[in-house]
């Protein structure tokens, strides 16, 4: 909400209290939606469950859409969001470890406190599993800084990157999210499971 506190919109406690409220909501939102049950998260890699799959698209066009109409009537100015500078390497690295954590610990880690919340031991014990990892990794950060620091491409943005304005790349987004959402429909259908 950084924009609308330089804007002087709202003001920085506002702006806390906010994300609080928001986190808040997020939580509930993910509970009562069944994400804080692991069979429910690898459901999309065994293709029972895809939910998780149209949520995440769903989120991205809501995300992308609200802050290209945002921009467009001034109230965000796209100048002042954070862009966090892109490592390809390792983002590709990291996509592949946490995909796996992920399908073998059935959360990530939002959905890990969620689980944590309503008791879960698992989530529990997925939390331990990602704070060793975290240690590790800070721990042995000079061993692979070098990798870690490969092929930096900037702040850039995907739609910089394929060389498209803005909008066109959100139009490619959706249409991409309804293929994906096509694509799991028939997944449930060809690999059904039992209530879990």
């Amino acid at each position: 909400m950084a924009p609308l506190i330089v804007n002087e919109i709202i003001s920085p406690d506002t702006n806390l209290l906010l994300a609080l409220l928001i986190g808040i909501g997020f939580g509930f939102v993910l509970e009562s939606s069944g994400f804080s049950s692991s069979r429910k998260m690898v459901g999309v890699f065994y293709g029972y469950d895809t939910t998780v799959l149209k949520v995440f698209f769903t989120g991205a066009i809501t995300a992308i859409m609200g802050i290209l109409f945002l921009s467009l009537f001034g109230l965000v100015q796209m100048d002042y969001l954070y862009i966090h500078p892109t490592y390809m390497t390792s983002a590709i690295l990291g996509g592949v470890v946490m995909g796996g954590g992920f399908l073998l610990g059935g959360y990530c880690p939002g959905t890990a406190f969620s689980a944590i919340a309503i008791g879960k031991i698992d989530g529990m014990l997925f939390m331990v599993g990602m704070f060793i990892g975290v240690f590790l990794f800070a721990e042995g950060y000079p061993l692979w800084e070098g990798v870690y620091k490969a092929n930096f491409m900037g702040t850039t943005t995907m739609n910089e990157i394929l060389d498209i304005p803005r909008g066109v790349f959100a139009l490619g987004l959706i249409l991409i999210a309804l293929a994906m959402f096509w694509v799991g429909e028939w997944a449930e259908k060809k690999f059904p499971r039992e209530e879990y």
